[in-house]
C-alpha cells in the first residue's frame, strides 16, 4: 500500500511538471495509471 501511494505521489507531480497541453495531461494520467496497475499486480500473491 505505501508503494501505491508513493507511486501516486510521483505521478502527480511529474504530471503537475511535465503536461503542457490536455492531451499531455492524458498521457501522464494514462501512464501513472498503468504504473499503479503494475504495483497492484506485483503486489498480490501468486
Amino acid at each position: 500500500m505505501r508503494k501505491i501511494i508513493v507511486l501516486l505521489v510521483a505521478a502527480a507531480a511529474l504530471s503537475s511538471a511535465a503536461c503542457n497541453t490536455i492531451a499531455g495531461a492524458g498521457k501522464d494520467v494514462s501512464s501513472a495509471g498503468g504504473a499503479v496497475t503494475d504495483t497492484a499486480h506485483d503486489a498480490t500473491p501468486h
